[in-house]
C-alpha cells in the first residue's frame, strides 16, 4: 500500500483551499497580555449609549534595575508604567467593579487594543487599553490594612 508523506497531502491541502478562496489564508495570530501590579484607583463604570458597559481602572507594574557593572553596583533605579484596564465581560465586569480595590495586587490577562477617540476640544487622541479576560487577586485588602 503507498501511503503520500503527511507534508505532501498538507501541501495538497493548501493549495486546494488556496486555489478555491484566494482570500482564505490559513494563519495564527496572538495578541495575549499578562500584567501583575497594583491598582492605581477603583474602578469606574461607564456606558456609552447602544453599547455594553465597562469598568475601567488603572494598574501599575514596576521596573527595577541597578545601575554600575561588575563589582561596583550603582543606585537602583525604578520605572512605574500605568495600565488603562477595561473589562467587558458581563460577570467579571461585575466582579471587578465591586471587588478591585487601590492598591489591591492583581494579576490581569488579557489583549492590547489601540483606538482613538474625539477629547472636549475636539482633538483626535489615541488611546492604549488592556481588554481584560481574566482577574485573579492576590491580595486581601482587609488583611493588608491591619
Amino acid at each position: 500500500m503507498f501511503r503520500r508523506p503527511v507534508l505532501q497531502v498538507f501541501h495538497q491541502f493548501v493549495r486546494h483551499e488556496s486555489e478555491i478562496a484566494s482570500s482564505l489564508v490559513l494563519e495564527r495570530s496572538m495578541n495575549r497580555v499578562q500584567l501583575l501590579g497594583r491598582v492605581g484607583q477603583d474602578p469606574v463604570m461607564r456606558q456609552v449609549e447602544g453599547k455594553n458597559p465597562v469598568a475601567i481602572f488603572s494598574l501599575a507594574t514596576n521596573e527595577m534595575w541597578r545601575s554600575g557593572e561588575g563589582d561596583q553596583m550603582g543606585d537602583v533605579s525604578q520605572k512605574t508604567t500605568w495600565h488603562r484596564i477595561s473589562v467587558f465581560r458581563p460577570g467579571l465586569r461585575d466582579v471587578a467593579y465591586q471587588y478591585v480595590k487601590k492598591g489591591a495586587r492583581i494579576f490581569v490577562e488579557g489583549k492590547v487594543d489601540y483606538g482613538e477617540y474625539m477629547d472636549k476640544n475636539n482633538v483626535r487622541r489615541q488611546a492604549t487599553t488592556i481588554i481584560a479576560d481574566n482577574i485573579i487577586f492576590l491580595s486581601d485588602q482587609t488583611r493588608e490594612k491591619i
